[in-house]
């Protein structure tokens, strides 16, 4: 059995790391909290003090961690994975990031003697504890084809779109989709609560027809009982439409409804102190919080 390590143990590293042990993985952690690596721990998992550590000691090393900076910092670092990777080993950056580093990430491991892929993935904390993720992959077809059992482990659908950094456009391309179904989730259940209709119904109803959506159905049911925890975070949203905006003017796109998705999201995040919240909070730009 390969020997698979895995670099960031939040809500979503979680998840994926119960469901490798589940599929008999040996798997290596690290995180830079190490209580929020206890879970994990008790499962079977077994605890490196750095990257470079879980490198050394692994045929795939898997990295999930908050921004591009983060990613940058675990690859790049002097204790970080290219400081110990083995020759011949895959390295799997699952982080939503940058294309470009994406690509400068796989670069940097050819003059290593190993393969990279970028594979983040959508599905959010339920996602990831069902082992029912969505995995968008870059990188050569031969290193995604030995990585297909570990994705059948954490995942339901997988798809290669291409050389490095496509996965990370590929998954720009779905957090656009969801900036307009969190965005439309909320001003409907707005405008229900304000013109008073009973809002379990709305969802119901909603739900069954033609504007059916996964935020509806996830997240419209938590928000009736004031669960704004973070299935995703709404910081980590937000970097992501700003990383999406960003390579879409590269390409001399104009997304004004994503642009004003963003909006909203800088405002919950920066103006009202609400980024460690999930995605769902996003209705508390209306609602009272209290």
């Amino acid at each position: 059995m390969q020997k698979i390590g895995f670099i960031g143990t939040g809500v979503m590293g979680t998840g994926i790391i119960n469901n490798l042990l589940k599929a008999n993985f040996a798997v290596t952690v690290y995180n830079r909290t190490k209580a929020h690596a206890d879970t994990v721990l008790a499962n079977g998992a077994t605890w490196a003090d750095s990257p470079r550590l879980v490198a050394q000691n692994s045929d795939i090393t898997i990295t999930m961690v908050g921004y591009p900076q983060d990613v940058e910092a675990v690859y790049y670092g002097d204790d970080g994975v290219f400081a110990g990777v083995k020759s011949g080993s895959i390295v799997v950056d699952m982080t939503t990031s940058t294309p470009t580093l994406a690509q400068r990430i796989a670069a940097t491991a050819i003059t290593r003697d190993v393969q990279a892929l970028d594979a983040p993935v959508s599905g959010g904390d339920i996602g990831a504890k069902n082992g029912t993720l969505t995995i968008m992959v870059g990188g050569a077809e031969s290193t995604y084809d030995q990585l297909v059992p570990l994705f059948k482990a954490i995942g339901q659908s997988y798809h290669l779109f291409g050389a490095a950094g496509k996965g990370q456009h590929a998954k720009m391309a779905n957090q656009i989709m969801i900036a307009g179904t969190m965005t439309g989730m909320s001003e409907m259940l707005v405008y229900a609560k304000q013109v008073g209709l009973d809002l379990s119904a709305v969802i119901e109803t909603v739900g069954a027809g033609s504007a059916a959506n996964w935020s509806l159905t996830n997240y419209a049911p938590r928000i009736l009982t004031k669960d704004y925890s973070a299935g995703f975070f709404a910081k980590h949203f937000l970097k992501d439409l700003r990383i999406a905006l960003d390579e879409a003017k590269k390409q001399e796109l104009d997304l004004p409804a994503t642009k004003a998705a963003a909006e909203l999201y800088r405002r919950l995040v920066e103006d009202h102190g609400f980024g460690d919240d999930g995605t769902q909070a996003l209705v508390k730009l209306w609602w009272p919080t209290k």
